[in-house]
Order: C-alpha cells, then structure tokens, then sequence
C-alpha cells in the first residue's frame, strides 16, 4: 500500500531537547518526511551531545538551527520567524528543563526563544527520570503548560536507560506522529469517512465499594490502535476502561467501568463501519455485590456468587442490521494460541482475531502491560504471523491492513 500523504505541504518546526531519547527524533522525522511534511529543526547544545546536527540535517534536508546569536542563521532566518512559519511546533524530547523554561517563559537559548515567540501550535513529549517527572517541581510545570494550551504525548512507563522502571519514557515516534496528524486536521487518509469503535483496557468488576474483580491490561494497544486509525482518518471513538493512559489526540474517548457500561457505549456508538474489540473485558462478574464493605470475619471466607458478563464481540458481531462491516477480536492466550483463536473466532462470529500470547517470559515479563506485542492475524482466507514489534507499529499495522480491506471494497462509509 501507498504511503499516506497524510500531512502534505504542512511544515514542522521540531525542537530537539538534551537526552537520551534524541535518536527517535532521527525516525520522527523520517516519518514525518514520508507523509509529506517539510520539517526544520532546533537543537539545543545539550542535544548535540546524542545526535549530531548533520544527521538531522541529513534527514530533513534543511539546515540545523543550533545558535540564537548565529548573525548568519538571523540574517536569513530569524528566530522570531522560524517559529511563526511552522503550522507545528513539536518538542522531542521535551526534558524537565525545557519544559521549566516553557512554564516561566525563560529564553536563554535558540529553542526556549522560538517557544516564547510562537503563536503556532506545540506539541510537546516529554522524556526524563522518573524521579523527575514526579517532583512536584515538574507536576507544576505540567499543570501550568497544559494550563497555556500545550498539548502533551506521552510520556509513557517502562524501563528506562538509567536502569529505573516508571514513566518518564518519551512516546514513540508513532505516536508523535499521530498526534501531530491530529492536531494538524489531517483527516484525509484512506480511512476518511468511515467510523470506527474501539474497546482499550479492562474493565473493573465491583465485588464491594472497594473492591473489584480485574485484570493485568493496561490498554496501551487498544488506545495505539485508536490512535492509528484516526491518523489514517477514521472518525474514531475510544471506549476505556480503567487505564493510567492519556486519551489519545485526535480520537473521542469515553470512560467506563464496567463490562455492561462498555457494551451500553458500544451499542449507543453505532452504526459504525468498524468495531476492533481490544479491550480484555472480565468474563465474570460479582451478582451480589456487597453495599458495604464486606468486613472480614473470623472462622471463615464471604461468599461471592458470580455470573457471566455480556460477551461484547460475540453481540457486536451476531447484530443485523446496525453490525459493523469489519469486526475484529482480540484473544489473548497463554497456551495453543492459534487454536483457541481461531476457535474464537468461529464462536464468536467476528471476521479477523488478533492472537496473542500473554503468557509470562523468561524475564517475568509479558504482554500485559509490556511495551511489545507478537501478533497472528487470523482472518477466513489465511494468517499472518508478526514479529515481536512496539506495541504503536502493531496498532499501524493493523490500521493499514483495515485501510486496505477497505479500499478492496466497493461499499461506501455508512451515514
């Protein structure tokens, strides 16, 4: 399939911060180029130190802005107008000091200048120790720049280079790109006119007003699959259950609780041409749940009856006349995972199964809740079996594969 032109003519001004993250911007920018954005870059001298100005500039074909008192660089582009040419600011990795110099308004170097002297749109994506993105110092700088309207990707939670596990991991360049599309209107992709349903995370089953019955998901597919099919130009609705995620940018997002909350807002989102069923919604519920917290007694256990949740792919898929005309399961499986999938998608009447294995790793590791997913596409004319990739390339890989099968269709998007 062609590459989406996604973002032709419009023109990126990308401010490159000071850490180890820096050398995503070099495939940040190789995307941007292929979906047809221009793209200049800032970089501070702190980012110098990760990758180096000729390699960016390689990359973006232009000239490296490194200097605010570069008389050259002034001469033929000043600072002021460098950023108020650009339809986007992008700032990655935006570091806890750039961010500081955001929040106050200081401009002691070329990149925090052009920030303060823009009126174009920033988006920004952080990256740092998790330590630092948790001080309050840096909480208040977040506050305060969502508070003047910058729009924020990331940062997302895993190990980090300095050994220590937590947020603070820059997004990946897909996902910074689906937010630059997003913010830049880019709706003309090759899903433009269709409407898609997406389930992410999973749901909490009450058993008292404390506890609840859930599961290890963390969402993270389901809202990169979100995100990936509002960037090929879905209008894209996200139904979550409880995550530690930012809603995606560019894509509606309802929260719920509940296995039956969910089914209701699958239900009052149709009609829609396509419904991807990711979120791992608990099979059994609580049916007399407790209006008090169950207290624990002496000599014995309480006693929970439970019953069985609504199956939300099985009704999704067996509707007449409002079904969607692409469903797609997940089935998330520790043993015999082609044959459980492809069992569940007989069962289930869907017409693609995303499998994958969650069992635990070597490591301890696993799927739930990891940055990396292995996926076989089961589909009535065959599988495809996928590398082991990001989780936000799986989610473009399957966008496109959906892009594609409608594009075999003769059918036009459903009113």
């Amino acid at each position: 399939m062609a590459q989406s032109q996604s973002l032709n003519g419009k023109r990126v001004l990308l401010i490159i911060g000071g850490g180890i993250a820096a050398y995503k911007t070099l495939d940040l920018i190789r995307r941007l180029r292929e979906r047809g954005a221009s793209v200049r870059a800032i970089m501070t001298r702190a980012a110098q130190e990760f990758v180096t100005p000729l390699s960016v500039s390689s990359l973006t074909g232009e000239k490296v802005y490194t200097d605010l008192f570069d008389l050259t660089d002034e001469a033929e582009m000043g600072h002021i107008q460098l950023s108020r040419s650009a339809d986007l600011i992008i700032a990655a990795p935006a570091t806890a000091d750039l961010m500081a110099k955001m929040a106050t308004g200081r401009a002691d170097d070329l990149a925090s200048t052009a920030l303060l002297a823009t009126d174009t749109p920033v988006l920004i994506a952080p990256a740092m120790n998790v330590r630092m993105w948790l001080h309050p110092a840096t909480q208040r700088n977040i506050a305060q720049l969502k508070a003047d309207g910058i729009a924020f990707i990331g940062p997302g939670e895993g190990d980090m280079a300095c050994g220590e596990y937590g947020p603070g991991r820059m997004a990946e360049p897909l996902e910074i790109l689906s937010a630059a599309e997003a913010m830049l209107g880019a709706g003309t992709g090759p899903l433009a006119g269709l409407k898609a349903l997406v389930t992410s995370g999973p749901t909490h089953e009450p058993i008292d007003p404390v506890r609840y019955i859930a599961n290890r998901s963390s969402g993270k597919q389901g809202h990169a699959i979100a995100a990936a099919l509002a960037r090929l130009g879905a209008e894209t609705l996200l139904i979550s259950g409880p995550v530690n995620l930012p809603d995606p940018l560019g894509v509606s997002t309802k929260h719920v609780e509940t296995a039956r909350e969910m089914l209701a807002a699958c239900e009052a989102a149709l009609p829609a041409d396509i419904a991807v069923c990711a979120a791992a919604v608990a099979d059994w519920r609580v049916d007399n749940e407790a209006g008090q917290k169950i207290k624990k007694e002496k000599g014995g256990l309480p006693q929970l009856s439970f019953t069985e949740n609504p199956d939300i792919l099985a009704t999704l898929s067996k509707l007449n006349h409002s079904r969607p005309r692409l469903v797609i399961g997940f089935a998330a499986e520790t043993e015999n995972v082609i044959e459980h999938a492809s069992a569940k998608r007989e069962r289930k009447g869907c017409d693609w199964i995303v499998a994958n294995d969650v069992s635990v790793d070597e490591t301890g590791g696993g799927v739930m809740g990891g940055e990396e997913n292995t996926i076989h596409l089961i589909r009535a004319e065959g599988r495809e079996d996928w590398p082991r990739m990001a989780k936000s390339a799986a989610a473009e890989k399957l966008a496109r594969a959906i892009a594609q099968h409608f594009s075999l269709s003769d059918e036009g998007p459903r009113s």
